[in-house]
């Protein structure tokens, strides 16, 4: 369609029950359950919609965005806000809405995202807490595992770290942050009496990266990898095959950032 108007809207939303943002046949997604209310709310199907990223799995957002667009402008972008969130479901909310210009690429625009993983160990979690944080039975080394998360800071050969790329996918990128911290953010009385954060900031990732890097942390704070191999890996030298992906329900997309040029 050729648009004429262009808005980015944000969204939160709780991914456990959806099969990632990116539509899929015959299976429910965030995006699908954004294009259906859209289209009630606006009453038509004249309309595009397209994600910032694509997450996978019960993964879960709290600033995701997408950007809309229209060959009439919103009479009154508050109200339309305030009809989608009445109309979306109830793990699904629209927080803000932004008139952009047809220059604007949500996909191009040059923008950091930053994730964060929720993990706690050592004590069966209580069953409420599953679509929030992952939990290891084992005893693990938060020291050693801090010192690995380091390592992944960086500019880094990934290749390791993605999950079945492409003949062309670009696979040296560069992590501006990584650092696993105590969990202060997130409280709930049925979370374990103790858990902790893995954050990550780059400019982009490559497929299951993230759940790839804490797969390989948790396998080192559980003394099964060491930093010598993660180290190696970040050279293409591993000599243990990288395959553990854990779980996306502890997964959340923290934060975009668009940059201002």
């Amino acid at each position: 369609m050729k648009a004429q108007y262009f808005y980015l809207i944000r969204i939160q939303y709780l991914g456990f029950r959806f099969h990632g943002w990116a539509k899929q046949p015959e299976v429910k997604t965030v995006h699908y359950m954004i294009d259906r209310t859209l289209a009630f709310v606006l009453g038509h199907r004249d309309f595009k919609t397209m994600g910032t990223s694509r997450t996978d799995s019960k993964v879960s957002a709290l600033d995701h965005s997408f950007e809309l667009f229209l060959n009439e402008p919103i009479a009154d972008e508050i109200e339309f806000l305030h009809q989608t969130n009445i109309n979306l479901p109830p793990d699904i909310k629209a927080i803000g809405i932004e008139k952009i210009s047809a220059d604007f690429n949500i996909i191009q625009s040059p923008k950091t995202k930053e994730y964060i993983y929720l993990f706690a160990f050592g004590e069966k979690a209580h069953p409420f807490s599953a679509p929030f944080i992952t939990t290891v039975p084992e005893q693990l080394d938060i020291d050693l595992m801090k010192e690995g998360a380091k390592l992944f800071e960086g500019f880094h050969e990934f290749k390791a770290y993605c999950k079945r790329p492409k003949e062309d996918t670009i696979t040296q990128r560069e992590v501006i942050f990584s650092g696993i911290e105590e969990n202060t953010e997130f409280k709930a009385n049925f979370f374990p009496s103790k858990s902790y954060i893995y954050r990550v900031r780059a400019n982009g990732f490559l497929r299951h990266q993230i759940r790839m890097i804490v797969g390989q942390l948790l396998l080192l704070g559980k003394k099964e990898t060491s930093l010598e191999e993660i180290s190696l890996s970040l050279n293409g030298q591993h000599t243990k095959e990288i395959f553990q992906v854990a779980p996306g329900s502890g997964l959340i997309l923290n934060k975009v950032e668009y940059s201002k040029e």
